[in-house]
């Protein structure tokens, strides 16, 4: 077959002062865990020190910064809400009142704080929503930007007792630029379908703040990380009586006769385990600090490439999952329906 060009197929195109293509997301992320106690029923107390923190982290050079479960607000180790007496209701409104707002002014300081030190955020906080606190997790980007929260689905046994329950509309994984982002709290994390649900979205960094300091707590994060192909980061509080109120104003555990002010209440345990399983960080059980890893995003492709649990390795013909993520609503009223 014969062709009547007979010039060049394809000419050399001068490149000269044309801008490159965007520059590629990062190979690597480094990240930070940080490991601390909330100054209890001081909020301001507690972001003042979680400035600190950021700040040393950032100093480090992290793009990445992930605090525990109710970092700000505190975890209520001991509180009794079983108390119907004037002192269990005065412990819910201290409780209540050290809690905050999401979006809020302790919210706007936050993304000050990312922006500033130009990193990613993760936040444990107990939000306050009128008189119903949740357990949430909130973000934030390096350009200060507050991203949206998760809100704990399902609060462990004495903790339902005084925090509400999320629903599926609070449940996101964000596409930023050092990786998919998301978290799932504490035993959440014990879901499988919780689970299931936040690899569907993609997840690559995997955020785990926790209020369990068990052994058996790092065999989950390394289940998860290996599972999921992604890296788990858990972060959790390291405290001791004196971090908390003294008795009788609170009592952590029984009749705090054992407890004297340096007695490890919870004893940590951050962890930060690779796609493979492998723990590149923690866990510390030492006192509190941070822990930092670099993360090596080619890990998730060599992961994934045995189990991708919802990918190859799936059988959606046999066994499928749903998620309700729409905002679940006790009152709905008809003429702003439409507004929402």
């Amino acid at each position: 077959m014969s062709s009547s060009c007979t010039g060049p197929i394809s000419s050399e195109i001068d490149m000269k002062g044309v801008d490159p293509s965007p520059s590629p997301a990062p190979t690597t992320v480094r990240a930070t865990v940080v490991q601390a106690s909330t100054v209890f029923y001081d909020t301001p107390a507690t972001l003042d020190k979680a400035e600190r923190l950021l700040a040393e982290a950032a100093g480090l050079g992290s793009q990445l910064i992930v605090f525990p479960e109710a970092f700000i607000g505190g975890y209520p180790r001991g509180l009794n809400f079983v108390d119907r007496s004037p002192k269990g209701k005065e412990s819910f409104r201290k409780y209540h009142a050290s809690a905050i707002d999401v979006p809020g002014p302790e919210v706007e300081r936050l993304a000050a704080l990312a922006g500033k030190y130009k990193v990613y955020l993760v936040m444990g906080v107990i939000e306050r929503d009128g008189y119903t606190l949740y357990c949430t997790v909130i973000f934030f980007d390096p350009q200060g930007q507050y991203l949206g929260k998760h809100r704990k689905l399902m609060p462990t046994a004495l903790e339902r007792l005084v925090w509400g329950f999320g629903d599926g509309s609070t449940i996101p994984v964000f596409d930023t630029s050092i990786g998919k982002l998301g978290s799932v709290i504490c035993w959440e994390n014990k879901m499988p379908l919780m689970r299931t649900a936040m690899y569907a979205k993609g997840i690559q960094i995997y955020c785990a703040p926790t209020a369990d300091p068990n052994a058996t707590w790092q065999s989950s994060m390394i289940h998860i990380a290996h599972e999921g192909g992604c890296f788990v980061l858990s972060a959790n509080q390291f405290c001791r009586r004196g971090d908390y109120p003294p008795p009788p104003e609170y009592v952590v555990s029984g009749t705090d006769d054992d407890l004297l002010p340096d007695s490890v209440v919870c004893a940590g345990g951050s962890v930060i385990v690779s796609p493979s399983g492998t723990v590149l960080a923690g866990p510390n059980y030492e006192g509190e600090g941070l822990i930092t890893a670099e993360l090596d995003l080619g890990e998730i492709a060599r992961a994934k490439f045995m189990f991708d649990v919802v990918g190859h390795y799936s059988r959606p013909d046999v066994l499928s999952l749903v998620v309700k993520d729409h905002r679940a609503s006790p009152v709905t009223f008809t003429s702003t329906e439409g507004a929402l």
